[in-house]
């Protein structure tokens, strides 16, 4: 199956955790570092995006996420297709800016 504009996915990852004392700044370092791990990069501090090639590996991301939740703070986990993360307008500096490119899939038969 191709891919489709419709069918492949983002995940957004928005977060905001403690940083008071020395173990709560370890623990968001941590989550952090273990989202990039998983494939997540910063769209904007403490907003994680990462391209999925279905609904089905979407879902698998956001489970791996799911298990990396600090106790503390607060994180949101949000879907969207690619025709949807496309449509997107994005500002730098008062200008409009291109989106994110697709990583390049690799696609083995």
């Amino acid at each position: 199956m191709r891919l489709s504009e419709y069918r492949v996915m983002w995940i957004l990852v928005l977060y905001d955790l403690p940083t008071f004392t020395k173990e709560e700044r370890r623990v968001a370092a941590r989550f952090r570092k273990d989202i990039q791990k998983d494939g997540f990069t910063m769209f904007q501090f403490s907003a994680y995006i990462r391209h999925c090639s279905s609904r089905e590996n979407a879902m698998v991301h956001q489970q791996r996420v799911r298990r990396l939740l600090p106790p503390r703070g607060k994180v949101g986990m949000m879907t969207i297709t690619d025709k949807q993360f496309g449509q997107m307008e994005i500002f730098y500096a008062g200008s409009p800016t291109k989106n994110q490119p697709p990583p390049q899939q690799l696609e083995l038969f």
